[in-house]
């Protein structure tokens, strides 16, 4: 998965930091499913998810960011990655 990872952001030099990236993703997309581990359909947002991460460092705790008259905004988790993960999301019982 590192190797597609590297495809995706070619000046990227520092595995340690892109494999945190990863994991990251795949801790996102755990949480957001509920599953214990990344099912494999979902590989391919992980990767995403971590290019996003990596695009999104330097604006840590920013909504948005302008400068030099280019904007840029981040959202929490994108729409189409979102309804991607959707069908993996499993069912929580709640006892009354």
């Amino acid at each position: 998965m590192l190797e597609k990872l590297k495809r995706r952001i070619p000046d990227a030099a520092n595995d340690a930091l892109l494999n945190d990236l990863l994991d990251g993703a795949a801790a996102a997309i755990m949480a957001y499913t509920g599953r214990d581990s990344v099912p494999e359909a979902l590989q391919a947002v992980q990767i995403e998810l971590a290019a996003i991460a990596y695009n999104r460092i330097g604006m840590e705790g920013e909504a948005s960011h302008s400068e030099g008259g280019v904007s840029r905004s981040a959202d929490g988790l994108p729409e189409p990655l979102r309804r991607q993960m959707n069908p993996f999301r499993l069912a929580k019982a709640v006892a009354r």
